[in-house]
């Protein structure tokens, strides 16, 4: 029997190493394993008690996924070590597995291979194998430069309130929470309690903006230096970002600024927090406004600007920012009466109009299917829009959350953890690499009619 079930295993794991969407999933997976070990131990918290194997895997995947989502408060119940352990995933997570290996071979080095090569692409969104480890090299660079930068502004304030030793702690954990669009943090209160501050507020909405756009936006902006010259990756990504932060601005200060979540804030106050929660509420986890308090019409908006996400090869999640962007596009050609779909004068490839249908119907069953599941599973315990609020926030890798975290069993949690390496990996690239056949038949069918609409 052992030996059977061995060869079985044996047998996954020779079919995973052949595709290359499988072997990133599989980095993460470990990844996620050996973080929830570590925040298993006594020592990853304060009272020197395991919090249990499935609250730590759930806080690993978290913090491995760049979500956010937490089942005890960060603050107060882990230690320094546990602490220690939630950045270090945060940071291996948000770089990707496979960078931080190529980074550790070329330390060691070692010659990156094809195989590593490959797995780099795959990891990192890439288009080509040209200059792919200089290009490694200059992602990682790229991100630790812009967390040291990030951590600098956030010092001047932070070694205010803090002092000199707490507040560089503070400053480099929550650069690199907001770089990596993570959304820990170990204030306690995530930013309600600064939600005046300029310096903190601006410093970590830049960080979790640059984040979500990615090293290949900025580098394509540093070398055309004007918007006509970008790649139209570029121009597309950084026109719905832009566009989604406006809209989200308005929206939640519209929606906000009369209600209870908003009691008693100055005008600068509700303006900076609904900027920084148009900001946050697609990519990070912070929050500015008590989110228990916010009206349903905002949650809605909340949940959709969660769903869209960030940009492709970013540190954030959801159905990304390009994806919605072909998606109207394709929809207003549609309406037109036109026969491509172009952007930017641009045509748009059926292949990527086809990938992108794919993608938001696939993200869009997989969030409604887990959210019936845990609303059965949890029973009459809470609202379905605060399971679909939960849901989307662990799928997009986002990690606000309506309060009810902690209190989801443990079969909930378990579903969820999957949902964020899922959200983390993309669900096409599990899909891919489990479904996708070597050989494909060259068999063309004559046109059939179906009528729509």
């Amino acid at each position: 029997m052992k030996n059977k079930l061995f060869k079985i295993f044996k047998a996954v794991i020779k079919r995973w190493v052949k595709k290359p969407e499988l072997i990133i999933s599989l980095s993460f997976l470990i990844l996620i394993l050996i973080g929830a070990i570590l925040l298993a131990l006594p020592i990853a918290s304060k009272n020197g008690k395991s919090i249990g194997f499935i609250n730590a895997l759930f806080t690993s995947a978290s913090a491995s996924c760049v979500t956010g989502l937490v089942v005890v408060n960060t603050t107060s119940y882990w230690s320094v070590f546990g602490k220690f352990v939630i950045i270090l995933l945060i940071q291996m997570g948000g770089l990707g597995t496979m960078l931080i290996i190529s980074l550790v071979s070329l330390m060691l080095g070692r010659k990156i291979g094809l195989t590593e090569r490959l797995l780099i692409k795959e990891g990192a969104g890439l288009d080509s194998y040209s200059g792919i480890v200089k290009l490694s090299k200059n992602i990682i660079i790229f991100s630790l430069v812009v967390e040291f930068l990030g951590a600098s502004v956030l010092y001047i304030r932070l070694n205010q309130i803090y002092g000199s030793f707490t507040g560089l702690i503070y400053s480099l954990f929550h650069s690199i929470s907001a770089f990596c669009n993570a959304g820990f943090d170990i204030f306690g209160n995530s930013l309600v309690d600064f939600k005046g501050d300029l310096v903190i507020n601006l410093s970590i909405a830049f960080l979790i903006i640059i984040g979500g756009l990615g090293y290949s936006v900025f580098y394509d902006v540093y070398k055309s230096r004007r918007f006509r010259k970008l790649a139209l990756h570029s121009k597309v990504a950084l026109t719905i970002t832009a566009f989604l932060i406006l809209f989200g601005t308005i929206s939640f200060y519209l929606l906000e600024y009369k209600e209870p979540s908003m009691h008693g804030f100055t005008q600068k106050e509700k303006i900076l927090s609904s900027f920084f929660m148009s900001v946050t509420s697609r990519t990070a986890g912070f929050n500015s406004l008590n989110i228990g308090l916010m009206k349903g019409s905002s949650v809605v908006l909340t949940i959709l600007l969660m769903f869209i996400g960030a940009s492709p090869a970013s540190t954030g999640g959801g159905i990304k920012t390009t994806t919605f962007g072909v998606l109207v596009m394709s929809t207003f050609s549609v309406l037109r009466g036109d026969e491509e779909v172009s952007i930017f004068k641009k045509r748009i490839p059926m292949e990527v109009i086809l990938r992108s249908i794919t993608i938001f119907f696939f993200a869009s069953g997989i969030v409604l299917f887990v959210s019936m599941v845990i609303t059965l599973i949890e029973g009459e315990k809470f609202f379905f829009l605060d399971i679909l609020y939960e849901t989307v926030s662990a799928f997009a890798t986002v990690g606000i959350t309506r309060g009810i975290t902690p209190f989801l069993s443990n079969f909930s949690k378990v579903i969820l953890t999957f949902l964020m390496f899922i959200g983390r990996v993309g669900p096409t690239t599990v899909a891919l690499g489990l479904l996708k056949r070597k050989n494909k038949k060259l068999t063309k069918y004559a046109k059939g009619k179906i009528i729509v609409g």
